[in-house]
């Protein structure tokens, strides 16, 4: 389908991929940028369930050969596209569906989240980790949230159970007071991947999910991870399948219209800031928040 961009976002991945720290296949020129908000102008002869004026998002351009959002128009495959639900805002959309389609696959897909059980979220403040303490409350697990001391009551606010300053020289200590029985999904979305302390804190047939931090090299307590009959799993959001994501685009669009996923910060600069915007990601300059690229508006002007 060809589709209006009204936005786009700048996310870390669109700065890996334009620098090649993410290997992935491009054809020059090429556009960068994951995700999209924006109205069906025309559908291909075989498309059903879309018509022009639809209000619609991708959260999966600018990887292994598509092109990106960060243009007036994009060309988007029907499987990769999803309406945007009534009475939603496109920069409020666009700012959630690439953390939260993240947050959802690393617990459901590869965390296996059930109701009832203990996840951990290390660092439950930021966009991902947002993300994932909503998510997995949402669904009736007990969430154990880590954040920055100023950061503590947001994160309660957004439905965790208890929460801890992560820089606590007793956190190992008070996580396992707070889970006696160990955590079931350990997800911590720091990057420092530190398995040495997070394995001993699972439960029996716990699961490690790894989604950041590609440098790290950990020193993995195999011994006691298999005595308890745990695992340590991968994620990179990039790999997923259309029917994963549509998967989690359903769980998305159920939740958009209550507000409960939402961004804690936005800032929007229009389309033409495009490479300031990513030097500013690069630098470090960008936390807590969502950059929004203005589409609609460079289209207009």
């Amino acid at each position: 389908m060809l589709v209006d961009a009204l936005a786009t976002t700048v996310n870390p991945v669109d700065t890996f991929v334009r620098s090649g720290q993410f290997p992935t296949a491009l054809s020059f020129p090429f556009v960068i940028g994951r995700d999209l908000v924006g109205v069906v102008a025309e559908t291909g002869a075989e498309v059903s369930g879309f018509a022009p004026g639809d209000r619609v998002w991708c959260g999966s351009l600018g990887h292994d050969g598509r092109q990106g959002a960060a243009a007036q128009q994009a060309v988007v495959a029907a499987d990769r596209l999803y309406h945007l639900p009534v009475g939603v805002e496109p920069t409020a959309a666009v700012a959630v569906v690439h953390p939260a389609a993240t947050a959802w696959l690393a617990l459901f897909r590869h965390g296996e989240t059930r109701r009832g059980e203990t996840v951990l979220v290390g660092g439950g403040a930021g966009n991902v980790g947002s993300a994932l303490v909503v998510l997995a409350a949402e669904a009736g697990a007990r969430v154990i949230a880590t954040a920055s001391a100023r950061d503590l009551p947001y994160c309660r606010g957004l439905g965790a159970a208890e929460v801890l300053d992560y820089a606590d020289p007793r956190l190992t200590e008070r996580l396992a007071a707070l889970s006696p029985r160990g955590i079931d999904v350990h997800v911590d979305t720091s990057g420092r991947n530190d398995l040495a302390t997070a394995v001993p804190l699972l439960a029996p047939r716990g699961r490690i999910v790894l989604l950041a931090g590609a440098r790290t090299r950990s020193v993995l307590p195999a011994g006691e991870l298999y005595l308890k009959d745990g695992s340590v799993r991968g994620f990179v959001i990039s790999r997923a399948t259309t029917a994963e994501l549509a998967e989690a685009a359903d769980a998305i669009n159920r939740l958009l219209p209550s507000g409960r996923l939402r961004a804690r910060r936005t800032e929007t600069v229009p389309l033409r800031d495009a490479a300031g915007a990513h030097r500013r990601m690069e630098a470090g300059e960008v936390r807590g928040g969502r950059l929004i690229l203005d589409i609609a508006g460079a289209a207009a002007a």
